[in-house]
């Protein structure tokens, strides 16, 4: 089952003070990101909140459940999203521990790989050509 894009807005609402969230549709569901990184998953109407020590420390116990079959444990925030503090708390803490998006992050590829698995890019190629 999808997840119905007014939960997503709604979480989005309750984890708003933490930074810039927004989300994105992948894969037929969606993806959270706090100031530029994936910090959760929104998968069947559920918030699967991406692990971390940080998120752990201030959760203490929590319930953690794979967001869809065949992937690891996230941490499932349920109560936890009813209060915002507490949600943005964890949200920021969980963007914090999490490194920062690559430089090509949603760019266009460049090159093509070479056999060793590298990029190579369009003047090396024809460098290689020459």
């Amino acid at each position: 089952m999808a997840s119905d894009i007014g939960f997503v807005e709604y979480a989005c609402g309750q984890i708003a003070a933490a930074g810039r969230i927004t989300f994105r549709r992948m894969f037929g569901e969606y993806a959270v990101y706090c100031d530029g990184k994936v910090v959760a998953l929104v998968c069947d109407n559920q918030f699967f909140l991406k692990p971390t020590a940080a998120g752990r420390a201030l959760l203490g116990r929590v319930r953690e459940a794979p967001p869809y079959p065949g992937a690891k444990d996230y941490f499932l925030l349920d109560a936890q999203l009813e209060d915002c503090e507490q949600a943005a708390e964890l949200v920021r803490a969980t963007a914090d521990a999490s490194p920062a998006p690559s430089a090509r992050a949603g760019g266009r590829k460049t090159g093509k790989k070479s056999a060793k698995g590298r990029t190579v890019g369009k003047a090396a190629r024809r460098a290689k050509q020459s």
